[in-house]
């Protein structure tokens, strides 16, 4: 499910829809270093998914103090232009190849 946590991603919907990997809006990623706030909703999301049996995803992670924060929380997958920028579906498939 992506841009959890905002919008129309309700909690509703993890229980009628076949999810596997829950995508965390990057709005909740942005200041997660430096508000509290947000460190605590995410580390919230990721046990709920986890407790699930779901994979996790955060969105927008652009910093190092990011990532590191994401890895505390126990994360388990990461994008944004920290791990690369949008590439093109030619180059993207090299990329993951030989990272």
């Amino acid at each position: 499910m992506d841009d959890f946590g905002k919008g129309y991603s309700a909690l509703n919907y993890l229980k009628h829809f076949p999810i596997d990997i829950l995508k965390i809006d990057k709005c909740f990623i942005k200041d997660i270093n430096v508000d509290e706030r947000d460190a605590v909703i995410t580390q919230a999301m990721i046990n709920m998914a986890h407790g699930m049996g779901l994979k996790v995803i955060a969105e927008g992670v652009e910093t190092v103090r990011q990532l590191e924060c994401l890895k505390h929380l126990r994360c388990d997958m990461m994008q944004g232009h920290l791990i690369s920028r949008p590439l093109p579906a030619t180059i993207a498939s090299r990329f993951l190849e030989h990272p």
